[in-house]
């Protein structure tokens, strides 16, 4: 089927209910968006909690980068900058609508003004919730859908299955990326039993029958064969390009999953059509293709990549009890032996519309988009409430260290344990961040890279792997030849004890606070930016103000907050270390 095809097939199968105007008339013209950084990578702000990390992707150990996907930053005038800030970072209550299914147009208009008096809300009956803003710029919106779920609702054993349910939600749903979802699911549930029969002899060792595995294999690989005559490669993909889309996206972390996409604002109700399909009746089609390419992801990005292989060794060593000791992207035995019977029950608990957020910014009307959104979404039944997260990590009683050998120059992760984002002294922790690492004047850079010239790089992360929980503040850095890991520790822990000991002067500390809310800014200033902001902060705070209350717990720390959060968690026995060393090196 060609994609002219495609197109029109879909439009048959599942826009029948679509506004004939939304069909008929060509996307608006847009030439992208003004003070945007759209990127493969998602979008994420050092400056804001909550943190924002991709797929368990480990930390590239050169000069400012971070753990996840980069800080996407944009550039605004000193006026510019002036306006947004007296505009969007106000704090007055924002409407919230009731749960009716459909309210009165005007309930749904929000205030001019500051960002909290034009962010609408509202909870569907199934439990979903929709945080909006109106800007009217650009005919342009981004959309985002966020799932409270990530790798830290894993247990050994399926490990990975959240990042692999990512991939597939790409594949389709019984209308979308199929020419014969009839036939086509026959197919699939022969494949499922024909991957159990060679999975059971498989382990079975030295004892399998060779020649019964020579037959599985030939039986498994011709229902796959069989299985690809009916998938349309990436129909999802095509249709939002056909449809003048940009930023196609979703990322796993450790507490979040997202998915991303801004296109023109006459196109909504196609998104909405789309994601709610999506949402309802995934079908996990070439599953065993797909896994395939998580485990050449995950070859890629840890077992053959030195940085990869420390900083997985690096979680375990951590957290010896809670998940976020586990890699996202999954233990390599434990992706090969995931079903997709096991990913389909994991997809049936944790992504329902009760365990979402929906994110909208831009040229559109709140009312109309909550008819909208109700139209397309409100169908879908609630379930019950996914389990949580019930193990707490034991509190560490001495200092952890590991090393990972490996072919490639030295290298140092240094965590010390730190509560959960919610913590009163998470803010402080954000600026400790920045203080330490956040561009060329900062303390770790001046003292490690510029004057002892003991360091390649140097960096910090305020909360890894996640936030959602207790986690750890990470420092990592690569030495200079000739100088050593040991060498560069030493003046990392003497950079640590000067906040400990010595008080922030406090120029040096209104600049971290101005280039924190600076970053604050930038970020909000585009629409994908601001909807990851709300989106992410309901889902892990209860509510898209934590953005703003976390700005002003920010702005409030003092020097001497700085000091006690250094004293009461840099200390050794809540340390871990995890260096990079050469085979062979005694």
């Amino acid at each position: 089927m060609n994609r002219d095809g495609m197109y029109k097939s879909f439009h048959k199968r599942v826009l029948s209910s679509v506004s004939p105007d939304v069909l008929g008339t060509p996307p608006k013209r847009w030439t992208g968006f003004a003070g945007t950084s759209e990127g493969s990578g998602g979008i994420e702000s050092r400056a804001i909690r909550p943190p924002h990390r991709m797929t368990g992707t480990p930390p590239v150990l050169v000069r400012g980068a971070h753990l996840g996907h980069p800080l996407m930053r944009t550039i605004v005038s000193p006026f510019l900058f002036v306006v947004a800030l007296i505009l969007l970072l106000s704090g007055f209550p924002a409407p919230v609508h009731p749960a009716e299914e459909t309210p009165p147009a005007a309930s749904a208009q929000p205030s001019e003004g500051d960002l909290a008096g034009r962010v609408v809300e509202h909870r569907f009956s199934n439990g979903l919730e929709l945080v909006m803003v109106e800007r009217h710029e650009a005919p342009v919106v981004s959309c985002m859908i966020v799932f409270k779920v990530g790798g830290v609702n894993e247990r050994p054993g399926i490990t990975g299955v959240a990042h692999l349910y990512e991939h597939m939600a790409f594949k389709g749903t019984r209308t979308l990326g199929t020419k014969d979802y009839k036939n086509e699911a026959v197919v699939l549930k022969r494949l499922d039993q024909a991957w159990s029969d060679l999975r059971t002899e498989q382990e079975k060792g030295p004892l399998a029958d060779r020649d019964r595995l020579v037959e599985d294999e030939k039986r498994f690989r011709d229902l796959q064969q069989d299985g690809e005559k009916y998938v349309v490669p990436n129909e999802i993909g095509e249709i939002y390009e056909r449809n003048g889309a940009v930023g196609l996206n979703a990322t796993t972390g450790k507490d979040l999953t997202r998915y991303v996409v801004s296109l023109p604002s006459n196109r909504l109700e196609l998104w909405a059509a789309i994601e709610s399909d999506r949402m309802a009746h995934t079908v996990l089609r070439e599953f065993y293709k797909e896994k395939s390419v998580v485990l050449e992801e995950r070859r890629l990005r840890y077992d053959n990549s030195p940085s990869g292989r420390l900083y997985e060794a690096f979680l375990a060593a951590a957290f010896t009890a809670h998940p976020y000791g586990m890699p996202v992207i999954g233990w390599t035995s434990d992706v090969e032996a995931l079903s997709r019977a096991q990913t389909e029950a994991f997809f049936r608990t944790y992504y329902e519309p009760g365990n979402a957020v929906i994110a909208i910014v831009g040229d559109i009307d709140s009312a109309a988009t909550i008819r909208l959104v109700q139209k397309y979404f409100g169908s879908i039944p609630a379930q019950p409430r996914p389990p949580g997260v019930v193990t707490v990590e034991p509190e560490q009683d001495g200092e952890r260290r590991v090393e990972v050998e490996y072919e490639a120059e030295p290298a140092v992760l240094i965590g010390y344990h730190r509560p959960a984002f919610d913590s009163p002294d998470d803010a402080v922790f954000d600026v400790i961040d920045s203080l330490l690492s956040d561009g060329r004047s900062s303390r770790l850079y001046k003292a490690l890279v510029k004057e002892k010239q003991l360091a390649v790089n140097v960096s910090t992360s305020a909360d890894v792997p996640g936030a959602q929980y207790p986690n750890l503040f990470l420092i990592q850095a690569t030495p200079r030849a000739p100088h050593t890991a040991g060498e560069m520790e030493a003046a990392v822990y003497t950079e640590l004890d000067r906040l400990k000991n010595e008080p922030v002067e406090s120029r040096e500390l209104q600049k971290v606070l101005n280039n924190l809310d600076a970053a604050l800014i930038r970020t909000l200033d585009s629409n994908s930016g601001l909807a990851s902001e709300l989106s992410s902060a309901q889902a892990l705070a209860g509510t898209w103000r934590y953005v703003l209350e976390n700005r002003r717990l920010v702005a409030n720390v003092k020097a001497e907050d700085v000091s006690r959060v250094a004293r009461q968690y840099f200390v050794k026995r809540n340390r871990v270390v995890a260096t990079l060393v050469k085979k062979g090196n005694e």
